[in-house]
């Protein structure tokens, strides 16, 4: 019922369907001779694009359902990733460079005396992944909490989320925080104890990564199609005039403001063991805009529309950082401008018949 009407939503879950079933077994059955064969390093790179999709439908859901311009969605990435990683680098053990048992690579070298009270817990899995949702939730339940209620919209809120990631970048880069400093955390071996660089285990990672995009789509959709899906709709386009009819708007702002938070550290999360490093650049104010424009390139308010934006520019982010790197920058900014200016409604606009919001 939820996808009844939806044909681009159907289309996106067969077509996850279709490459959780296809792409291990191009990649693990077939053999490397054959032009079938799908290398480990495309499969990865499909991978992360995933957790990219998943990221721009959280972005897509706060700004395309609720008006909320986030320029700041990076934070809420990093901060899950951060969380996958420590459990990652627990996960070593005495198989570091220095080999001690409890700290970390970094830590040793750095010359720490013993493991920060906010590593505790993070050599059992369970609790980093209830870390990887906790982290980035309760920061967003907090910035969220004082922003609604204070009325802060527009412009004023994405120049405070954009400052919320680049101040969180800064302390992260520091080497007293414990989070590795500039090199932030990398050199992990193992998940679950399954071999992070083995064949099998990138397969496996694609295959939960498309299954997160595809749960997240539907718990997406099942939110923007309920009765406070419609009231979220309501808030963006006119939010006195619902404010005036009763509703606590700041509240219902604050929920799919988190729910949003926490999808993006799912996203995160997934995306650290593929790529094997977390680091404070995560937190870029440009990721977050680089978001942005995913969700404009494919078209906001659509979901799906997010997910294509995010895998056509990241995939030609990956073709023109090979061949013209010094390219890349002024083909982003052209895409933007031309998208903005000649496909209001994104890329999926051109394909829809009914009125995108503007």
């Amino acid at each position: 019922m939820l996808l009844k009407r939806d044909l681009g939503g159907t289309l996106l879950l067969a077509l996850l369907g279709i490459a959780i079933l296809v792409v291990p077994v191009l990649n693990l059955a077939v053999p490397e001779s054959s032009s079938l064969h799908l290398s480990t390093y495309t499969v990865t790179l499909l991978g992360k694009y995933l957790t990219y999709a998943l990221l721009a439908i959280a972005l897509d859901l706060i700004w395309g359902y609720c008006g909320i311009m986030s320029l700041g969605h990076s934070a809420f990435f990093a901060l899950g990733g951060y969380a996958m990683g420590m459990y990652l680098m627990r996960a070593i053990g005495p198989r570091g460079v220095y080999g001690d048992p409890v700290l970390p690579d970094f830590m040793v070298f750095l010359n720490w005396k013993e493991l920060p009270w906010y590593w505790y817990g993070f050599d059992q899995f369970w609790f980093a992944a209830l870390m990887v949702m906790l982290a980035p939730g309760l920061l967003a339940l907090v910035f969220g909490w004082l922003a609604f209620r204070s009325r802060v919209t527009g412009v004023y809120l994405s120049i405070i989320t954009q400052a919320l990631t680049y101040a969180l970048m800064l302390a992260f880069f520091r080497n007293d925080m414990g989070f590795g400093g500039n090199n932030g955390l990398t050199d992990f071996k193992t998940l679950l104890g399954f071999d992070v660089h083995a064949d099998s285990t990138r397969a496996g990672l694609f295959v939960v990564s498309a299954l997160a995009l595809a749960l997240g789509y539907v718990a997406c959709r099942a939110v923007v199609s309920s009765k406070l899906g419609r009231v979220v709709v309501a808030i963006r386009d006119a939010e006195d005039r619902t404010r005036f009819l009763g509703y606590r708007v700041e509240l219902f702002k604050l929920w799919v403001f988190v729910l949003s938070a926490v999808l993006a550290g799912i996203a995160g999360a997934l995306y650290v063991p593929q790529v094997g490093i977390i680091n404070p650049s995560e937190f870029s104010p440009l990721n977050s805009i680089e978001v942005v424009i995913w969700v404009s390139v494919g078209g906001r308010a659509t979901l799906y529309g997010a997910v294509a934006g995010a895998g056509l520019v990241n995939y030609a982010k990956t073709y023109l950082t090979g061949a013209l790197p010094e390219v890349w920058l002024f083909a982003l900014g052209g895409l933007f401008v031309l998208v903005t200016v000649f496909l209001p409604r994104g890329l999926v606009g051109l394909f829809r018949g009914r009125k995108e919001p503007p």
